[in-house]
């Protein structure tokens, strides 16, 4: 447990000293996307070297000729699908936005107002949406969405809506069909065993953390197909 108090005062000077560097990133989106880019690398290498928690990256395999083959490259994340993800932790946030390029993501509105980091946010193309409304507008975050994407960007969403313990099994929110068959975007699931060695509360623990993309769903998908591959390989 005193690895984890280190790990989580270092992670929070860590965050305080990027603050000044993150102000400067605000004068335009690219310097932006840069300077964040560096910061979750940085951040990636405090938890493998003071928790020593690696990660890895695992695709679905293609097919050539009936025969199962590695995947040459990332070519399913080019924003062409909906990344629907496991979230257990910043963990995982951070795998993916090192994965995935120019990607955003959909997340509640209060986290556009933490100082600076905010406003980051903003820069990077994040979606707020105001959860304590109840139901948001999905007309108009699909359009929001759509012109991100049009733009470049490749949407990450965590349709169980927060963060869970392994072997929690949620039910996906319906948020993501209406935008799967708005945008008539496939699904690319994406599962995760991050929670077991940085979970959302409690003592952290040392390994090799793993996302699982899987292969890609239609957009007319169920929400038991969904999930079935999102949970898959996640713990």
């Amino acid at each position: 447990m005193l690895r984890t108090i280190l790990f989580k005062v270092s992670m929070y000077f860590y965050f305080l000293c990027w603050s000044p560097i993150l102000l400067v990133g605000l004068i335009s989106k690219r310097l932006n996307r840069f300077i964040v880019g560096i910061e979750v690398a940085g951040l990636l290498l405090l938890a493998r070297g003071i928790m020593g928690i690696r990660y890895a990256v695992h695709y679905p395999p293609t097919m050539e000729n009936g025969i199962p083959v590695k995947p040459n490259g990332n070519a399913r994340t080019d924003g062409k699908a909906i990344i629907a993800a496991k979230h257990m932790s910043i963990l995982e946030i951070a795998i993916l936005y090192r994965t995935i390029p120019n990607s955003f993501f959909i997340v509640k509105r209060e986290l556009m107002w933490i100082p600076i980091y905010g406003w980051a946010f903003w820069r990077l193309g994040l979606v707020p949406v105001n959860r304590s409304r109840g139901h948001t507008n999905m007309k108009k975050l699909a359009a929001v969405v759509a012109d991100k994407i049009m733009a470049g960007g490749t949407l990450v969403i965590f349709p169980e809506g927060t963060r869970v313990y392994p072997g929690a099994r949620p039910e996906l929110r319906r948020g993501l069909l209406f935008l799967a068959h708005e945008l008539k975007l496939p699904i690319m699931p994406a599962g995760t065993d991050s929670g077991l060695y940085w979970p959302r509360r409690g003592k952290m623990r040392p390994g090799t953390a793993n996302v699982y993309f899987e292969p890609l769903l239609p957009c007319n998908a169920d929400l038991d197909e969904i999930a079935t591959a999102i949970n898959r390989h996640s713990a």
